[in-house]
């Protein structure tokens, strides 16, 4: 049977609900339900739980849908579930579209009696499935161990080999209202209380000890890979890898690309770009990456040493390989919350509302209201920090380690078609050289003037069309 959710008062095609009580509801027959069985035969309802129906693209859609649709066994599923919770399929309730994401489809399993839990399945799209489930499963669970308020996991495939035709993880449902839902509506003091928290939550992850870098799997999980071992990482080899592993890519798949973000190709003729000079700069970048990793800083350094086990894990498997050493690689304001483009968010100084408010038009009234709320976050996460999270708070306060912390990143994000933003960052590193690495200390790559000229000149342009895409 369909069920149907409203929104805007106009009801939406969401859901399949094959339960006597949803049939009542939409005033139908009971009968029309199988007789002993949890799920409807109905031959369209698996395209409802099988389909992306939570957006359109204005471009390539049928490509986007086509790569988030994704069958599987909706009863083994459900059975499954139910016994990772000690029940059985007769116990289920209804079977329900929860959302969609980037990467995932949720679902809602209300048992009879009350009882909810979320089964999650990736897209076909989102790879690799099994690194990402086992890690996140992994992860999930150790924070969980660690006290952190995290749900709970009942049970995991991070593999499709399975009667359910599909990988998944059944965990635990946690009730309550989205921020999203009413983050623009806060006051001050609620900001305040509600930054509070992931500042706090931060601090307690800070303090875990990890031996070595990488990412938390059960070694049963990568028994099942080839070629994956644990290693112990030191900053240097940090800095490097996110690189290298860029290089790899591009020497293999790398060729000619539009940049990703539309509104920048005017500036670059609208021409194809090559991924050879950004090749170039990530060679610049590995030529100075272990002078920035020299540095003697209180934040370049591994937890002390500690073999991490977990309680509820099956048989002797233990945690394979753990997170990353170096503390000032992962300093900074997540960009939900920061409003770095605003020299107020960048001095640390409480933002105020424009004295001419009570004159401005609705759209203009609106933009000052926007820009003093994301700068009332940014001010408070970072007060947090200081308060609750000395650690982070010493890292966000040190220049050079936000600028590595910034450099690092542009150096290991996916190549989308350019290279300027790297670049630029290259020359403020060799324009600030000595505050980097100390004084006597010559920096060991160089860009001809002509080079700077013309990057400056890109510059200029994308300025231009990035101040055109946010007034849009």
């Amino acid at each position: 049977m369909v069920g149907f959710s409203l929104r805007d008062g106009e009801p939406q095609h969401t859901f399949v609900c094959t339960t006597q009580a949803c049939a009542a509801s939409l005033n139908l027959s009971p009968s029309s339900l199988p007789a002993a069985r949890a799920f409807s035969s109905i031959s369209d309802a698996p395209n409802d739980l099988f389909n992306y129906s939570s957006g359109r693209w204005l471009v390539n859609n049928d490509l986007r849908l086509a790569e988030r649709r994704r069958e599987f066994d909706v009863n083994e599923l459900c059975r499954r579930a139910a016994q990772s919770v000690g029940r059985t399929s007769q116990d289920i309730d209804t079977f329900v579209k929860l959302a969609e994401g980037g990467f995932n489809r949720t679902f809602l399993i209300t048992m009879h009696g009350g009882f909810e839990m979320v089964a999650r399945i990736p897209y076909p799209v989102t790879v690799s499935k099994l690194y990402a489930i086992a890690s996140e499963v992994a992860t999930m669970r150790f924070l969980r161990s660690s006290g952190l308020p995290v749900p709970e996991v009942y049970d995991y495939s991070p593999s499709s080999d399975n009667v359910a035709k599909t990988e998944y993880i059944f965990m635990e449902l946690i009730r309550g209202t989205k921020l999203s839902d009413v983050w623009m509506e806060l006051e001050e003091p609620d900001i305040v209380s509600v930054l509070r928290q992931p500042v706090q939550l931060e601090s307690r992850m800070m303090l875990i000890p990890f031996p070595a870098g990488g990412s938390l799997y059960y070694t049963n999980d990568l028994e099942k890979v080839e070629g994956v071992h644990t290693i112990d990482e030191n900053a240097k080899a940090v800095l490097v890898a996110a690189a290298l592993k860029e290089l790899a890519y591009l020497e293999k798949f790398g060729r000619p690309l539009l940049p990703f973000q539309r509104g920048r190709r005017e500036a670059y003729g609208y021409k194809g770009q090559s991924p050879s000079d950004h090749i170039k700069n990530l060679e610049r970048y590995l030529v100075i990456a272990p002078s920035l990793a020299s540095k003697d800083s209180a934040l370049h350094h591994f937890r002390s040493p500690a073999e991490q086990h977990h309680p509820e894990n099956r048989g002797p498997a233990r945690l394979a390989t753990c997170l990353d050493p170096t503390q000032f690689l992962f300093a900074g304001v997540r960009g939900c919350l920061q409003n770095y483009d605003d020299p107020v968010s960048q001095a640390l100084t409480p933002p105020s509302l424009p004295a001419n408010m009570d004159k401005l038009d609705q759209s203009e009234h609106s933009h000052a209201m926007g820009l003093y709320h994301r700068g009332l976050v940014h001010f408070h996460y970072v007060k947090n920090t200081e308060q609750y999270n000395k650690l982070h708070h010493d890292a966000l306060s040190d220049l050079v380690s936000m600028f590595i912390y910034r450099l690092f990143n542009q150096a290991g994000a996916p190549w989308e078609g350019e290279t300027h933003a790297l670049k630029t960052t290259l020359i403020e590193a060799m324009e600030m050289w000595g505050m980097l690495t100390g004084e006597g200390v010559p920096c060991p790559v160089a860009f001809e003037p002509e080079d700077l000229r013309k990057t400056k000149e890109l510059s200029a342009k994308l300025q231009v069309a990035d101040e055109n895409f946010e007034g849009c």
